[in-house]
């Protein structure tokens, strides 16, 4: 869903024009479209590419993932700000939950919500930061970037023997390995090439489509994000929507950061290297501003999966590694000129309006 702050009353030839468009205008059935076509293409070019359990099975695991990585992203720039520090936040909150399974021998679920309790803290210390002091996201999460780097390095240094933690409790290994199709005898559960890792992904999605689109919470993070003085204004207290707008980052950063340990099965001071593209590429493909004030939750999945099928795609053709970088980089560009488009037309629209 996409969901965003409602300019002033259209007038009634704006919303006849609106009726009129086209249906290549709506962002998100474009990139549903796009990535089925992709699909099929490289499905013709590369039949293996259509193979539920080698390829289709880890790129969605991948995606999963990077969706709760974007959705990290999406939640900061609702309030007009940015994490530079969402993939060093993955790897704190990792940490902590392979040190309750290593040391304290927590069951899984316990070192998740104890995961979940680090990421959200870190995040709130960084949103309280931005808060008080007044300085920009962008230099207080690259601070924090740096700060994590070291402090999350220097843990495993103290507490591990190979740099990583490796016990791995019960019912990790099946979060790797098993797909919605393994929880039941048959097809009736789902296909083999959705891994139960996806679980997380739907259950943050539906968590933050209800937040902001039918919570007065939810709202009030969207006009702090529109415009933070009009917000101040009328009432919001705009230092605890960012403060919160950051804690959710913290918190859906560090399940990205948990997922991608299980999916690997071991929790290492690396988790979330490359997590700072993605978490951009999805959520502004997807369709949220970079100026805060509006978010897509389902744009931000098909952002992601696009960006997967492409890398995926590229890869399975022989397209090395620096080269898919490079691709990478010019769809990032492209995403923030439409995103600049975007914002020009919203506000000549609003202009006109009044």
């Amino acid at each position: 869903m996409t969901t965003s702050v409602s300019p002033p009353e259209t007038v009634p030839e704006e919303k006849a024009a609106a009726h009129r468009m086209p249906f290549w205008v709506n962002q998100r059935l474009g990139l549903l479209v796009l990535v089925l076509a992709l699909s099929i293409l490289f499905g013709v070019l590369r039949p293996a590419f259509l193979d539920q359990r080698l390829v289709l099975f880890p790129l969605l695991r991948d995606v999963a993932t990077l969706t709760v990585v974007a959705l990290a992203q999406m939640v900061a720039l609702s309030v007009g700000h940015m994490n530079l520090a969402v993939g060093r936040m993955a790897a704190f909150g990792a940490m902590f939950a392979g040190l309750g399974y290593d040391k304290l021998h927590l069951p899984m679920q316990a070192g998740l919500v104890l995961c979940l309790a680090a990421g959200a803290a870190i995040g709130a210390v960084t949103g309280w930061l931005i808060a008080r002091t007044g300085v920009s996201s962008f230099v207080v999460t690259l601070a924090m970037d740096f700060a994590l780097l070291g402090l999350v390095s220097l843990m495993y240094s103290a507490l591990t023997e190979d740099a990583a933690f490796t016990t791995r409790p019960a019912g990790i290994a099946a979060l790797r390995s098993y797909s919605l199709a393994d929880i039941c005898v048959g097809p009736i559960c789902g296909s083999p090439a959705i891994p139960q890792l996806a679980q997380f992904t739907v259950v943050a999605m539906l968590g933050l489509g209800f937040l902001y689109g039918c919570t007065r919470i939810g709202r009030e993070l969207l006009l702090t994000g529109a415009n933070p003085a009009a917000a101040e204004l009328s009432g919001i207290p705009t230092g605890r929507r960012v403060l919160l707008a950051h804690a959710l980052s913290g918190l859906l950063a560090a399940l990205a950061g948990f997922m991608a340990a299980a999916g690997t099965g071991t929790f290492r001071a690396s988790i979330g290297d490359d997590f700072m593209l993605p978490s951009f590429l999805g959520a502004v493909l997807g369709g949220t501003l970079l100026t805060g004030g509006v978010v897509s939750v389902l744009g931000t999945l098909l952002g992601t999966a696009l960006v997967g099928v492409i890398r995926k795609g590229l890869d399975l053709l022989g397209v090395g590694l620096e080269s898919l970088n490079i691709y990478l980089g010019c769809i990032l560009l492209l995403a923030l000129s439409a995103d600049r488009i975007r914002t020009v037309v919203s506000y000549r629209k609003v202009v006109r309006s009044t």
